[in-house]
């Protein structure tokens, strides 16, 4: 652990810096402006880009080439130079969206300055000042507290340990915790890069996962290919040079086989899908603070609901006043007011207490009590020792009578949240009152939640509240619960495991056993997506596989979270939903058409190894059949509406059309070259009915992807296809393709269109009965 510096100066606690001590920290660089820079810097992210095993393949290829005069061949660096444009502005506004939310970015804090609190950005606070914090603010930098009324923070960032540490005057505190209970006045000694944000990593202020699912498979897969095409690329090269002794010639066509294995545009068309949801989703006011949480959001089967502020708007009430041992209502009342006064409490309960507008006991406070959500209750002590509390009845009533019991089990029942007013002296305890205390259920709710349970989304709600009042609540939403629910303050420190699979609504929890009841999820298999708006859901939101927060509740809660709602609006889970799976389900759609290539490209290459002789075409040959069957089509087909649940089968969603197309290709070419040898054609000929084939056998994958084939997927088709008989007609000059216009040879183009689709819808008929339908493919 890093350790705070002590100030050399005490600031004055009730002036604070004045101007001209703040001018002399800032000529002095003691700024918080540095703490800025948490992620990692933009030079960084582009030669991360640029310097890769991948990027040095395709160099290498792209100088080989250029020696040997072929300038049409360097085609190919098209697609490599667009992934390193296209994933390094992905990752830069990925890396400017995490530092706008970041733990320690885009807040004011209020600041005592010239005997006045004003609000400071972050950036612009300097070592020493005051900064006045509450439940929920997240610190900007380290310091030590000058004045606490009850501190509380939480270090789990920094430490890994969840509890609470109370906090007393001279403590030290860490930039990248946050407070969970209580109020302090802290005074800042190490800011900018001399704090302990920016010589840790803190958890709260980077992503939880940098990759996505579906991009890790396609990495590995172009990892793997990167190694293997190097020993493959030289023995075809020395092989076809022993064989024609041409070194240009060798190269041109040992580059056709390592381009071709190497599937670059579908890490383009991955991120630029990513990308585009992001954007889609930033137009409906939901900020993203990570692209693969789009896909993450995608592949969530259980979703874990706060119930304030999530099925409810948060907006409290009062609804009722009991008092009890010859208190009045207004009694009751000015003492809840009297807590709320001295706590200084600003969260929905207090502001429901204060709408009353009942002025406050004048009782003397010696010590007040914070709200913990560990304790459930805040309080006061006043001068003669007597403690006032309040908070829930479960926690603070110490054997409780059946009235009181059957009244507090009444109004859970009717939706209500029971606040006890109690008063303690000398070990004895009496019951002052019961607030009940009644939230509005969002008025979306409903048909929201109903959406989600008919994609197939498993809702459980996770809550500090009375599991009785929450299961009320939540069937008011529309929320089946079956009346499964458990008051979690029965079960504390065990195996929450059956616990998950069996109880829908989970009452009285705990903010440490909201993360060990999602990990206890997560351990039987499940995709968990958390919702939450409080201090209390920040470590079951680090915990979850995906976070969403409410925007404007809590600073540590919205840093957290992979998706904030800046317009509160829960409803917008459901287009969030859509945008992840419309993502997902397209790009694994599209997936084959870039894979079909590489698997013939590897077949090939080791063929023609054996055989001794070159590759059978160049790489200028395949661009137009690449862009025109491939490249411009799936950038289309990824944009398409499809809402269903991703099925999880990404290898064989890829193989059912990849693999058939790619054994046809491989047939053809090979008739193709023993026919060609038969026939003596020359090498330019057969290399265009080689590219004429891969072209038509595209044409059929592309078919077999589009389906359903409304109109707007014909038209485009239709005008690829046009476009690719043009190419071969007129392309000869710019990508040595033989016209088919030569008539002689029409007998095989034409016989290539025809046997082509036949053969493809055998090859997927005979694959799928016997090989696809045989594989575990999980």
């Amino acid at each position: 652990m890093v350790k705070v510096k002590r100030p050399t100066e005490y600031t004055d606690l009730d002036t604070g810096l004045n101007q001209q001590q703040i001018n002399q920290k800032i000529s002095n660089g003691q700024t918080n402006v540095q703490i800025k820079k948490l992620s990692r810097p933009i030079p960084k992210i582009l030669s991360d880009n640029l310097f890769t095993l991948f990027n040095f393949v395709n160099l290498v290829i792209a100088v080989l080439i250029f020696w040997t005069g072929s300038y049409r061949n360097l085609f190919f660096l098209g697609p490599v130079i667009a992934n390193i444009v296209i994933g390094s502005y992905q990752e830069i506004r990925s890396k400017i969206t995490v530092d706008k939310i970041s733990l320690v970015n885009e807040q004011d804090f209020p600041t005592l300055r010239d005997k006045k609190i004003v609000n400071v950005a972050i950036e612009d606070l300097v070592e020493d000042d005051i900064v006045c914090l509450k439940r929920g603010n997240t610190i900007p930098a380290d310091g030590i507290v000058r004045y606490t009324n009850g501190l509380q923070t939480n270090e789990s960032s920094i430490t890994g340990e969840a509890d609470s540490i109370v906090k007393s005057v001279d403590s030290e505190v860490f930039s990248g915790s946050f407070v969970v209970a209580g109020q302090a006045k802290i005074q800042l000694t190490q800011v900018g890069l001399n704090s302990n944000v920016s010589q840790i990593s803190s958890a709260v202020g980077k992503d939880k996962r940098s990759v996505s699912v579906l991009m890790r498979i396609i990495n590995n897969i172009i990892k793997i290919l990167t190694y293997t095409i190097i020993p493959i690329g030289l023995l075809l090269f020395f092989r076809s040079f022993l064989k024609n002794g041409d070194v240009s010639t060798s190269i041109l066509r040992t580059s056709a086989s390592v381009i071709g294995m190497i599937p670059e545009g579908l890490v383009v068309l991955t991120s630029i899908a990513l990308a585009t949801g992001a954007y889609n989703l930033s137009k409906k006011n939901i900020l993203v603070r990570s692209l693969s949480a789009i896909e993450t959001l995608a592949r969530v089967d259980t979703l874990c609901l706060d119930k304030t502020g999530t099925i409810t708007t948060g907006k409290l009430s009062i609804k009722d006043t009991l008092s009890y041992n010859n208190y009045s209502e207004n009694q009751v009342q000015s003492i809840a007011t009297k807590i709320v006064d001295v706590t200084k409490e600003t969260n929905a309960t207090a502001l429901a207490i204060n709408k009353l507008q009942i002025k406050g006991t004048d009782e003397e406070v010696s010590e007040v009590i914070p709200f913990s959500s560990e304790s459930k209750y805040s309080g006061f002590v006043s001068k003669d020792g007597t403690r006032y509390i309040m908070g829930a009845p479960e926690f603070i009533i110490k054997n409780a009578s059946e009235i009181i019991t059957s009244k507090v089990d009444l109004a859970a029942q009717q939706g209500f949240r029971v606040i006890a007013v109690l008063k303690e002296k000398n070990e004895l305890q009496t019951l002052i009152g019961l607030l009940m205390i009644s939230d509005e259920v969002r008025p979306q709710a409903t048909s929201t939640f109903s959406y989600l349970k008919n994609q197939g989304i498993d809702l459980k709600i996770i809550s500090g509240d009375n599991p009785v009042t929450v299961a009320n609540v939540a069937a008011q939403a529309g929320i089946d619960t079956n009346n499964s629910y458990i008051d979690m303050s029965e079960h504390l420190d065990e195996d929450y495991s059956n616990l998950v699979m069996n109880y829908k609504v989970f009452g009285r929890v705990r903010p440490s056993q909201k993360s060990a009841l999602i990990k206890a999820m997560q351990d039987n298999g499940l995709t968990v997506g958390m919702t939450g708006d409080g201090v209390n859901d920040v470590l079951a939101m680090r915990q979850s596989d995906c976070s969403i927060a409410i925007a404007g509740e809590s600073d540590a809660a919205e840093a957290t979270a992979d998706f904030v709602l800046l317009n509160r609006n829960f409803d917008s889970m459901i287009y969030m939903l859509n945008e992840g799976r419309r993502v997902i389900n397209n790009v694994e759609r599209v997936a084959s058409l870039f894979l079909i290539k590489t698997i013939y490209s590897v077949v090939l290459s080791i063929m023609f190894i054996i055989l001794g002789t070159g590759y059978p075409f160049e790489p200028s040959q395949l661009t137009p059949v690449n862009a025109l069957t491939v490249g411009i089509p799936t950038f289309i087909l990824a944009l398409e509406p499809n809402y269903t649940p991703p099925a999880g089968r990404f290898m064989r969603n890829v193989m059912e059309i990849a693999l058939p197309s790619a054994i046809v290709n491989i047939l053809m070419i090979s008739i193709i070259y023993f026919v060609g040898n038969h026939m003596n054609l020359s090498y330019h000929t057969t290399s265009t009915l080689c590219v004429f084939s891969i072209g038509i056998i595209g044409y059929c994958a592309l078919i077999s992807i589009s389906n359903p084939l409304i109109l707007r997927k014909k038209i485009m088709i239709a005008v690829s296809f046009i476009l690719f008989m043009l190419a071969f007609m007129y392309t000869d000059k710019a990508f040595g393709i033989q016209s088919i216009l030569i008539w002689r040879y029409s007998f095989l183009y034409l016989s290539i269109f025809l046997v082509s689709w036949p053969l493809f819808m055998f090859m997927r008929e005979v694959l799928g009965r016997r090989v696809f339908s045989k594989i575990n493919w999980k």
